[in-house]
């Protein structure tokens, strides 16, 4: 009996260790991606997701974001020189300025917004200007997907953009205004002559 304990006491051992291994695997916290918050002026630096909080105003200079930039209510973002690798989505915000030779790699998002302009920009998916009671600016960009305006009331202006996808507009009071774009899809619509 004694010679059986004597083998089998290294294999406790290491059955043990494993043990606390394995738990120590499955109770370990998942690595999550910092937000930084955004008040005042951030330059060129690089975060992983950026945060402008309610009624802020953050102005980013040569900044990159490696996830995703979001506008909260009453918040102000000027963005030029910025790269960011996902998307700029803004929701109740005051004012989306998106300028400069910026580069996003998503999708400029602005919903029930003031002013949201985007000139001089690439980015790889849409613009969308949704219920936005604001000036809404697109000019001098090129885009990777669509450029959208439905339901705005402060006023559209799309010139002199190069659109691989779609140009659709849609019950925008005043109507928008543009020209000179080139599009690969279909222009529809308000804006069927631009």
């Amino acid at each position: 009996m004694r010679r059986n304990e004597f083998l089998l006491a290294p294999l406790i051992a290491a059955l043990t260790a494993l043990a606390v291994f394995t738990s120590s695997l499955v109770t370990a916290a998942p690595i999550r991606a910092e937000e930084f918050t955004c008040r005042g002026t951030v330059g060129a630096r690089t975060v992983d997701n950026l945060r402008v909080p309610d009624g802020a105003t953050c102005t980013l200079k040569g900044t990159k974001v490696k996830g995703t930039i979001k506008v909260e209510r009453r918040a102000t973002l000027f963005a030029y020189g910025v790269r960011v690798i996902g998307n700029v989505q803004a929701e109740n915000a005051r004012k989306v300025v998106v300028a400069r030779s910026s580069r996003v790699g998503g999708s400029v998002q602005v919903v029930q917004s003031g002013v949201a302009k985007v000139r001089g920009s690439r980015i790889n998916g849409n613009i969308l200007f949704d219920d936005n009671s604001g000036l809404n600016v697109a000019r001098r960009n090129v885009v990777g997907g669509d450029v959208q305006a439905f339901q705005n009331t402060g006023g559209v202006r799309i010139y002199s953009n190069r659109i691989d996808g779609n140009l659709q507009c849609k019950q925008n009071s005043p109507r928008p205004v543009g020209d000179h774009n080139v599009v690969q899809g279909n222009k529809e619509d308000q804006c069927r002559r631009f």
